[in-house]
């Protein structure tokens, strides 16, 4: 079987106007996917020069294949099974900047450049101290991107006009606000002038960004078939869900240069990116950390498995509609229509994603994605959250470290919560009182919970009550019970 290249498909020739720090699969089956679209249209002529971050990675293979790779989208798309394929062709150029280190600073005297793309891993933003020598590569991805903005600065004599839109997908909060602080301190550090502080925060652009599509990656199970069906072989092939997300913090004039919306993708471009960062992780990341323990403990292994039972699928309903929904500062028809979106991904039936993979370091993961949620609700409400209040009482009988028939569950957090949730267990013998006990414990976290949740008339009861349904009556019961809460 032939390798794929352009022999098998013909590569147009365009400028390059990207920089990409990254070649894994999400760069490529996400932002790279959305340039050939708008390139497809006709709404963007540029191809990518991709910046291989780590001294071991994948440019090399990618260019054997002359930049080409086919991208498979499969999901669930208003209630149909979708499955679709393209050939990838916007990676214009490579280079190792380990090795290439002339050439990676070459392209900073490039007229068609005008975007920098990056997805380094949350890490990847990160002041390096020991990073300051420029006359060779530098370690970090924010000194890399320094050197290159100076020697920028340098060949075009600090001209204004020659500034970059920088798009960070990495996944920390306010992600281009942080790179831009990151390069800040370490220019302070270098030394550098006035002049270049002023171009470097004036000319250039950073672009807080949110990205959402789940990406599998490379098939390795079902490669043979598949490219049996392609006709060629592909080894830089990826694997991805239909449904796809970037919100970008921008303005009139970005979106000018980046008109993406104009080519029917899903590229939001907003001042403010706060309520969609909110919405995704109330309606995705909330609803995947409350049903995992719940779901779990009724013997159930995925996220498609548990939206496929109706008991557990009625929880995540009401979940949404009766507590979650209500607390997003976005109109409320595109609230309905996301979470409608995140329900159909849930039951996308190319992706197996593992409770278990989801429950790592859940103790901190209630804190961060159920909490804001359950005081957002009862500000509104004033009342208990009370579906809230039982996935916190799902996830204390989940430390438990047992679920259906004894079988143990493989607990995966920091030391000290597991240390805290084996100590607490071994007080309950199902009592009341030892339950009050566990729960007081528990709540008494600030670091977890605050003052004010723990503080909220009723919620220890329902607390209380929950974790001896649980035990007492079995987790359908106790699920159907609470359920009964909002009938």
């Amino acid at each position: 079987m032939e390798n794929l290249s352009k022999q098998i498909a013909p590569k147009p020739l365009r400028p390059i106007k990207v920089l990409q720090f990254g070649e894994g699969n999400f760069l490529r089956a996400f932002v790279d996917w959305i340039l050939q679209t708008m390139n497809d249209q006709g709404k963007f002529h540029g191809d990518v020069a991709v910046v291989q971050p780590m001294a071991d990675g994948r440019v090399k293979e990618l260019a054997m294949q002359d930049g080409l790779y086919t991208l498979l989208l499969q999901g669930v798309q208003d209630g149909k099974v979708v499955k679709q394929h393209q050939i990838i062709d916007v990676l214009g150029d490579f280079i190792n900047p380990f090795t290439e280190y002339a050439k990676y600073l070459a392209y900073a005297k490039s007229t068609t450049l005008e975007f920098v793309v990056s997805n380094t891993t949350e890490a990847g933003i990160a002041l390096d101290k020991t990073d300051m020598d420029f006359s060779v590569t530098p370690k970090s991805y924010p000194g890399k991107l320094l050197a290159f903005l100076k020697a920028r600065y340098d060949f075009f004599k600090g001209d204004m006009a020659r500034g970059l839109e920088i798009l960070p997908c990495e996944l920390i909060d306010d992600n281009g606000k942080e790179l831009q602080r990151v390069l800040n301190e370490h220019t302070v550090l270098k030394g550098f002038d006035a002049s270049f502080i002023r171009w470097l925060n004036e000319a250039n652009h950073f672009h807080s960004t949110l990205v959402d599509r789940i990406v599998p990656g490379y098939p390795r199970n079902e490669i043979k078939e598949i490219e049996e069906g392609l006709g060629y072989h592909d080894s830089c092939l990826v694997k991805g869900e239909i449904f796809h997300l970037w919100v970008i913090e921008g303005d009139e004039r970005f979106q000018k240069k980046f008109p993406a919306s104009e080519c029917g993708l899903h590229v939001i471009v907003t001042g403010n990116i706060k309520p969609y960062k909110e919405r995704k992780v109330k309606i995705l990341n909330g609803a995947h950390t409350a049903m995992v323990p719940v779901a779990y403990l009724l013997g159930i292994d995925t996220v498609r498995e548990g939206l496929e039972v109706p008991l557990v699928k009625h929880f995540v309903d009401a979940f949404w509609k009766k507590e979650v929904l209500p607390t997003v500062h976005l109109p409320a028809e595109e609230v309905r229509l996301f979470a409608d979106n995140v329900a159909e991904r849930f039951l996308n039936p190319f992706i197996r994603h593992e409770l278990m993979s989801i429950a790592l370091n859940s103790t901190t993961k209630y804190s961060t994605r159920i909490l804001p949620i359950a005081m957002d609700f009862y500000h509104v409400q004033k009342k208990v959250p009370s579906l809230c209040v039982f996935s916190l009482a799902s996830l204390a009988v989940f430390y438990r470290g047992y679920r259906l028939n004894n079988e143990a569950i493989k607990l995966a957090d920091s030391p000290v919560y597991l240390d805290f949730w084996a100590d607490a267990w071994k007080h309950v013998d199902n009592t009341l009182a030892s339950v009050s006990h566990l729960t007081e414990a528990l709540l008494s976290k600030e670091e977890l919970f605050g003052k004010e949740f723990p503080s909220i008339p009723g919620l220890k009861q329902e607390l209380d009550q929950d974790i001896r349904d649980i035990l007492d009556l079995g987790m359908e019961k106790a699920l159907r019970k609470v359920l009964r809460r909002y009938e």
